[in-house]
């Protein structure tokens, strides 16, 4: 790639589509590799120095303003200021605040209020794009180090994990013939709003950024024009509180006892298990006094960080009983079939199939007026974003009785749009098959031929569980997680899931995860006008910013690799 250094980047002539991406990703990363090795052998004056490098780094600041205003759900949310960055002019002038300000003195968090599933409404804290992109700049510092002293029980918010992984751990210790079946189902009263500062800042001790996390702390809160100072919690919302919340949740298993041999293999004397996703644990035990003595256990533990269990969603329950937890319904069900007389199911859960019902419904009005090829493209991103969560379980029943609700849900509609036609009419129009099904009630657009993904051809996939305490900061196992980001499937169906694979989940252009939240873009290598075709060999996947870049008056000199390997069938 022979587009500008990063490393040596002027800001007064910084243009925002020479900048190299790759070059600035292998550099924040190297450092980052190089933070987690000194924190494993605990040479904390190298991992000091690291960090305050990587404060200070063009390609950290460059990288945090392209997650905070390019990749980042929230983007198009303003804080306080009222400021959002949608242009590269503006990401320009951004990266100017961040190079030339000496003092920094955060804003005030901006209030909202997003609905929970119980009725209730959840606080979030929204800082504004400067302070985002600072929070990025200091986490890309602060996360490495301690990633190497993380549980490996841990998944929520953390590179390389996920919810998937905290579900596959569960079956893991809960499936059939296990010991510990009685699980203590536990969630954290108001975790996040919360937390003891003095508490948390004595975690940090010796962080070169510990200031800047002392101000976001301590900025306050601006609901309908009234400040109001913050005494305790981390600002939900807010791109550093994850971790900041993990960094005070740390050492739970510690509190309970459980040990592991130098390989991570649970000591047979443990008598708990515990999985943490956030905010929200179960601990898996033998009996219920087990379950009982572990919930005092974890009250003294929290109490220290000023926090403590909600009891109305706190309880003790036997596997046969089953337990919610991220979505899915976790359950033993009796059955003749199998040695153990029982079954371990990962569902989906009553209340996630009632609110996506209840989602889909709105949807499925919010269309009546629009075309019906826009109206299936809007339908697919949430039913396939859906199934795409709980393809891993036990869901293939929940998806067919889903697709029932959704043909009245398509009949309603279409007697909506068309009330004075017939059934028959309906179904010319309307329905018809697809090629390799034997279906002919598939909804579909019948000038464009897109149809309506139906929830029972997602093929279910069980999910590899990450290794222990692995992390993408563990310069040892880079090869590890090539090849888990190469068998990842986040598409399920057309011409991405084609192409990721070929490019093993790797971007041409930065050679970052596809899936790292933000959009792509399908490229001809060689353009239509230059006599390229639509076959997989000249398409790629790529992200929207790297596309644009070829794109732009500079992507001449932008240069996009060669396919890692050539597409066999």
């Amino acid at each position: 790639m022979q587009i500008a250094n990063v490393t040596n980047q002027d800001s007064n002539s910084l243009e925002w589509q020479t900048i190299n991406w790759r070059a600035a990703n292998d550099a924040v990363n190297n450092l980052r590799r190089r933070i987690y090795r000194a924190s494993t052998q605990s040479n904390y004056k190298i991992v000091r120095n690291l960090q305050r490098l990587l404060l200070k780094s063009t390609a950290n600041k460059l990288l945090s303003i392209r997650r905070v205003t390019q990749q980042n759900h929230g983007r198009y949310t303003p804080g306080v200021d009222k400021v959002i960055i949608d242009t590269d002019k503006g990401r320009e002038n951004l990266y100017r605040q961040l190079t030339k300000s000496t003092t920094y003195n955060p804003h005030p968090v901006k209030r909202v209020y997003i609905p929970k599933k119980n009725g209730k409404n959840r606080p979030l804290g929204l800082p504004s794009i400067i302070d985002r992109c600072w929070q990025a700049i200091v986490k890309s510092a602060l996360e490495p180090y301690w990633e190497a002293k993380f549980e490996a029980t841990s998944y929520g918010f953390r590179p390389g994990r996920s919810a998937h992984d905290a579900i596959q751990k569960i079956f893991c210790i809960a499936r059939a013939g296990k010991s510990r079946q009685w699980v203590l189902d536990a969630d954290i009263k108001s975790a996040y709003d919360c937390i003891n500062h003095s508490f948390l800042m004595k975690l940090i001790k010796g962080f070169p950024g510990r200031s800047m996390i002392y101000k976001w702390l301590k900025a306050g809160v601006m609901e309908n024009n009234c400040y109001s100072p913050t005494e305790v919690g981390t600002p939900q919302g807010g791109i550093i509180s994850p971790l900041l919340a993990n960094i005070a949740f740390h050492g739970m298993e510690n509190a309970l006892g459980i040990e592991y041999w130098k390989d991570n293999v649970l000591k047979l004397k443990c008598p708990y298990m515990l999985v943490r996703y956030a905010d929200d644990f179960v601990v898996f035990a033998k009996s219920q006094v087990s379950c009982l003595e572990a919930k005092e256990k974890l009250q003294h533990f929290l109490a220290e960080r000023g926090l403590q269990l909600s009891e109305e969603k706190t309880h003790v329950r036997h596997l046969t009983e089953g337990f919610d937890f991220l979505g899915f319904n976790i359950k033993h069900y009796a059955t003749r079939g199998k040695k153990r007389g029982y079954v371990l199911l990962c569902k989906p859960s009553k209340m996630s199939v009632r609110s996506y019902k209840q989602q889909m419904k709105q949807v499925w009005k919010s269309v009546i007026g629009i075309p019906t090829e826009s109206a299936i493209k809007l339908l697919n991103s949430k039913i396939i974003g859906w199934c795409n969560y709980f393809r891993i379980g036990s869901s293939k029943r929940t998806f067919s009785v889903i697709d029932n609700w959704m043909f009245w849900r398509q009949i309603r509609f279409l007697a909506r749009r068309h009330p004075n036609k017939q059934w028959w009419w309906w179904k010319k129009h309307y329905f018809g098959m697809v090629k390799g099904r034997q279906d002919r009630w598939v909804f579909k657009d019948t000038i464009s031929g897109n149809t309506l993904w139906k929830h029972a051809w997602t093929k279910i996939k069980r999910h590899t569980l990450v290794k222990g305490k692995f992390s993408p900061d563990d310069p040892t196992l880079q090869k590890y997680w090539r090849a888990r980001q190469a068998n990842k499937s986040v598409f399920l169906y057309g011409i991405k899931p084609i192409l990721a694979r070929k490019q093993k989940g790797i971007c041409l252009v930065c050679r970052q995860p596809l899936d790292n939240g933000e959009l792509l873009h399908v490229h001809h290598i060689i353009a239509k006008a230059l006599g390229g075709n639509d076959k997989v060999s000249n398409l790629c996947l790529l992200h929207k910013a790297c596309h644009r870049q070829i794109h732009s008056k500079f992507g001449h000199k932008v240069e996009v690799s060669k396919l890692l390997e050539p597409y066999a069938g």
